[in-house]
């Protein structure tokens, strides 16, 4: 059996590079979109990812597996436009976004770890396009939430969602790698 916390931290580790890398071309410019703004952009991302599944070529020249690391990415920005609000300007520098990464992205690591013993890795014996599905479905949530100005009768909040979005294209990116 593979080594579950060693795939994850390199599949993590090549988003934050990623993360990084734009952080040092385009600052923070990402701090002005409203929540809202960055879930079309995650709808974006899966709705490409399911195209180019069913289609099964791209005319861009990306696949999906880097329209997966930035699912990742937008979700942990995501979290971090919830949680610290937007800005109408870049307002965040390249140590203190990297800190907020590194913060979200163990949290969610950790729910991983939480829901991987309560689960048994039932995500090894999943698609990859189940994987998709499922992310498509927490992005339609996340907008119906939204749009319910973030009120729920019974589900978890935004945040959760957004959680398991970056739990689910971390499998995605580890199932691609194998």
């Amino acid at each position: 059996m593979a080594d579950t916390n060693a795939q994850y931290d390199k599949a993590l580790a090549e988003c934050r590079e990623i993360f990084v890398g734009k952080m040092k071309d385009y600052g923070a410019s990402w701090r002005i979109f409203r929540p809202s703004s960055v879930t079309d952009q995650l709808f974006i991302k899966a709705n490409r990812i399911r195209s180019l599944e069913e289609k099964g070529v791209s005319r861009v020249g990306e696949g999906i597996y880097p329209e997966y690391i930035g699912l990742v990415n937008y979700s942990i920005m995501e979290i971090i436009q919830l949680e610290h609000g937007h800005a109408d300007e870049q307002d965040l520098n390249i140590e203190r976004a990297i800190a907020w990464y590194d913060q979200y992205a163990a949290e969610a690591k950790l729910l991983m770890e939480r829901k991987n013993h309560d689960y048994g890795e039932a995500w090894r014996d999943m698609r990859v396009r189940s994987l998709t599905d499922l992310i498509l479905v927490k992005i339609l949530r996340i907008k119906e939430m939204e749009d319910n100005q973030g009120q729920s009768e019974l589900s978890e909040g935004i945040d959760a969602n957004l959680y398991d979005m970056i739990n689910y294209s971390i499998f995605a990116l580890i199932k691609l790698s194998e």
